[in-house]
């Protein structure tokens, strides 16, 4: 018991002597979110920026240093010292898991995007950086936690309060759920057919009649997730006749005493003979 107190004493003190001595030279470790839940096989990105260090002070002499390695790893308590369960990511290593990609550099970024997430997910997520020196590398053991969840159904939520639009309106419908908001490869579908589109938003411009429909979406390596319907109704056009009256309005003296839509049959008068008069009657 006297010699496990002492240990833990002396890890304890080098520890944070180390700490103080790497703060002294500058270098920092920001997670702009220390925890994010994310659903089973959806896509969550663990943003991170970093201060790299300049130098490390060597018996009175500065020594330059320069980011030779990074690393992203499940934190445990004990890791932060030895390392002994594999990274998450090592830029060091020819045999990393490719649902770990990372997304920063060797100079400020040292964001990682986990990909298609599962349970063993669930852990928390810490950065190191190595340099040339070994008094300079750092980890922030904070790290951000994960939390994955299951059997959570995808919601659209619609860029209009209203679900019925007029001809050539725009709308964006976006596939998220309460817990992943990150960058979702997702299925889209209409009336149960699938959309070309795989992002978490879906715009449709230019809306037509032949827009309206039911759309649902799904985590596109988790059809489970599948959504509710979205109604989405678009005016039909109006019909040609009434195009027609607008048009005759514009000429002097010419009225069009009935308009019969959407029937083929269309009596016209006076100026108007030229442009129809031709009832289905008298085909």
């Amino acid at each position: 018991e006297i010699y496990k107190s002492i240990d833990l004493f002396w890890i304890s003190s080098h520890f944070r002597f180390v700490l103080s001595l790497l703060s002294a030279v500058g270098q920092t470790v920001i997670y702009p979110f220390t925890s994010t839940c994310a659903v089973r096989g959806s896509t969550v990105t663990l943003a991170c920026t970093f201060t790299p260090p300049k130098s490390v002070d060597q018996r009175g002499r500065e020594v330059p240093l320069n980011i030779v390695r990074v690393l992203w790893y499940q934190s445990h308590w004990y890791q932060l010292c030895q390392l002994t369960k594999p990274s998450a990511y090592d830029s060091d290593s020819t045999n990393n898991d490719p649902r770990y990609q990372y997304l920063g550099d060797m100079k400020t970024n040292c964001t990682l995007q986990i990909r298609d997430v599962q349970q063993g997910d669930s852990a928390t997520f810490s950065f190191r950086m190595g340099v040339n020196h070994r008094g300079g590398h750092f980890t922030n053991g904070t790290g951000v936690a994960v939390r994955v969840t299951d059997g959570i159904r995808m919601g659209i939520i619609s860029s209009s309060d209203d679900n019925k639009f007029r001809k050539k309106e725009t709308v964006t419908l976006l596939c998220a759920s309460v817990c992943t908001f990150h960058h979702l490869e997702v299925t889209w579908f209409k009336d149960g057919c699938i959309l070309s589109e795989t992002g978490s938003s879906l715009q449709l411009s230019s809306l037509t009649a032949e827009d309206s429909g039911n759309y649902t979406c799904a985590l596109k390596t988790n059809m489970q997730t599948l959504s509710e319907p979205y109604s989405l109704q678009v005016e039909a056009e109006a019909g040609w006749c009434s195009s027609l009256k607008e048009a005759f309005s514009l000429f002097s003296g010419a009225t069009l005493q009935t308009a019969i839509c959407p029937s083929a049959s269309v009596q016209c008068s006076h100026g108007a003979h030229h442009l129809c008069g031709i009832s289905s009657t008298q085909r």
